[in-house]
């Protein structure tokens, strides 16, 4: 039983991301085919049986390569987006730096809020929350599963401080979480670990 975390595809630069609805580069689709690929390729192995994801577009978009692979039916959700960056979301670089100079998430306080948006203490709550209830779902019976779920950097990086017992803030460095990447979660010993960290051997 084991739970696969993506990093959706390469999405256009030039934009400021958290809640923004843009979409997958064709690089990023290419990304996204492959890592389907590989995973249906090596399905015996991974048994991956359900598909759960962001709703952001970047995020159903690679969800949408990989499940298209494995036929099997994409679970939409808001709970796995990146930051909430409010009235910054998709915003051209140029113009959130003129319009709010200086501002980016790891310039925050743990508790100041994005413009119209959330911040970097509700978004770690926001995760935790999530990841909770999808570890106590894995541990019951009825969900007796591999799960992979699509989601964002931001959001991979907040689990890897949970998992690894370490304390999260906005300023720390990330851990690497590249496009497409994979990271695998298990329960091993009475608790859960990540056990496959950033594995990209489809681009490869």
């Amino acid at each position: 039983m084991g739970i696969y975390l993506v990093r959706h595809g390469k999405d256009e630069d030039g934009f400021r991301g958290g809640w923004s609805q843009r979409g997958l580069t064709k690089e990023g689709i290419e990304q996204s085919k492959k890592l389907g690929e590989y995973l249906k390729k090596n399905y015996k192995e991974l048994s991956i049986n359900r598909v759960i994801s962001s709703d952001l577009k970047r995020a159903t978009e690679t969800a949408a390569c990989i499940a298209n692979l494995l036929q099997l039916p994409i679970e939409k959700s808001e709970d796995w987006r990146e930051t909430n960056n409010g009235y910054l979301a998709g915003m051209l670089n140029d113009e959130a730096d003129q319009k709010y100079p200086g501002l980016y998430f790891d310039s925050l306080r743990m508790d100041e809020s994005y413009p119209g948006g959330e911040s970097p203490e509700d978004n770690f709550n926001r995760i935790q929350k999530v990841l909770d209830e999808v570890l106590k779902n894995q541990t019951n019976i009825k969900h007796n599963e591999n799960l992979l779920i699509v989601t964002h950097g931001g959001v991979i990086n907040i689990i890897y401080h949970i998992l690894k017992g370490i304390e999260w803030t906005n300023k720390n460095k990330p851990f690497p979480t590249s496009h497409t990447s994979l990271h695998k979660i298990e329960f091993v010993k009475d608790e859960w670990e990540i056990t496959q960290e950033n594995l990209v051997q489809h681009l490869i």
